[in-house]
């Protein structure tokens, strides 16, 4: 099994860590790293989103084209988003141009306006208590947890939109509220 972990560098990592040289940088310095703050997890949130059904690579290499077209994921600033920002994001060859995704980034900003409490206090809220067994292989890391399911449903309650259970799931692992690190990955701790 540790010889499936083994990247070319001779590193340990999560096997979809090796698949890329963007996917190692992106797993050894920010996957699973606790992440706070209103932008930080907007910005994640929306990535996320736009990763549905596509890449996680794509979204990665498309990542400073989104931070430039969203106003470098200043909630405030996407809120106040028109007609004429869409169709500028719609010819936007840097970014994942959906018009559903970016619809639902915009509209994602401004249920951020309307929150009653921080953004990061809403989301981390949904962290699972209690440990849970690390993933000795990736066929033991779940898509859905009952957290990310509640957090899906408070999210749309609120008026969130494109954050379904897998999408806060993905985020959760991405910004540290769970870790998923597996057996003998250097990073599992």
């Amino acid at each position: 099994m540790m010889s499936e972990l083994l990247g070319t560098d001779g590193v340990a990592r999560c096997p979809w860590g090796n698949s890329a040289p963007d996917y190692a940088v992106y797993h050894d310095t920010e996957w699973g790293v606790p992440l706070r703050g209103q932008n930080a997890l907007y910005e994640r949130l929306s990535l996320e989103a736009f990763q549905s059904g596509l890449s996680w690579l794509t979204i990665l290499r498309k990542r400073e084209g989104f931070r430039k077209a969203f106003a470098g994921f200043e909630a405030e600033k996407v809120a106040e988003f028109t007609d004429d920002d869409v169709a500028r994001l719609m010819a936007d060859a840097s970014i994942v141009r959906n018009r559903a995704k970016i619809l639902a980034a915009i509209t994602n900003a401004r249920a951020i306006a309307e929150l009653d409490r921080p953004l990061d206090e809403l989301l981390w809220s949904f962290e699972p208590s209690g440990g849970r067994p690390r993933p000795a292989a990736l066929s033991d890391v779940p898509a859905i947890t009952p957290e990310s399911k509640a957090m899906a449903r408070e999210l749309k309650k609120r008026g969130f939109a494109f954050v379904g259970p897998t999408t806060c799931y993905a985020m959760m692992q991405a910004t540290g509220m769970v870790d998923d690190h597996i057996e003998g990955c250097f990073r599992a701790v």
